[in-house]
């Protein structure tokens, strides 16, 4: 929401279209999913549906969402919206880098190190990224890390092994053998 001072006269009209500004937004995230989904193969699988249904659901309900955000802010704006109660809390950046180290790392050596170190590696940045945002004390010493890396490991292996042995759903491995 735009901050501003009570005395401007052109608060609301700013607002609402700022508020446009952001349906629409949404509109067209929507409808560049439902574009993408075009290209996705339509052939059903288990259970009757195929790869493409999930994000033709989610461009859907962007889509929706987004036309209902537009018609809310064009017919008087979110209503019944209160200022905040002072400054907003800043954001914390660093906790916001280490989570985002934590998703690219993984997604760019998923291939390289296999979905359970790449995940275990993914979960250790992203719990040091949400302990520096909490101001936890423990986040840099070398014990904690030991112990994020072997939960995330512990949560990756069994994931992995469900999906590749169970469900025969093919993940990157750093072995042929399956196990690991």
């Amino acid at each position: 929401m735009i901050a501003s001072s009570p005395s401007s006269p052109d608060a609301p009209a700013r607002a609402n279209t700022m508020q446009t500004l952001v349906g629409l937004g949404v509109v067209l995230v929507g409808l560049a999913m439902a574009f993408g989904a075009i290209g996705i193969s339509s052939e059903a699988g288990y259970g009757g549906v195929g790869p493409n249904f999930l994000p033709w659901l989610v461009s859907a309900g962007l889509t929706i969402c987004g036309a209902w955000i537009t018609w809310e802010a064009r017919t008087g704006g979110f209503r019944a919206m209160e200022g905040g109660d002072g400054p907003a809390e800043p954001a914390n950046w660093p906790g916001f880098v280490w989570l985002s180290a934590g998703l690219l790392l993984n997604a760019a050596l998923i291939e390289h190190l296999g979905f359970i170190l790449s995940c275990g590696l993914c979960y250790l940045l992203a719990v040091q990224g949400l302990r520096r945002a909490s101001g936890q004390p423990a986040a840099g010493k070398p014990r904690t890390w030991a112990i994020d890396l072997v939960t995330g490991l512990v949560i990756a292996a069994p994931v992995y092994w469900m999906f590749t042995q169970f469900l025969a759903i093919n993940l990157p491995g750093l072995t042929t053998t399956g196990w690991i």
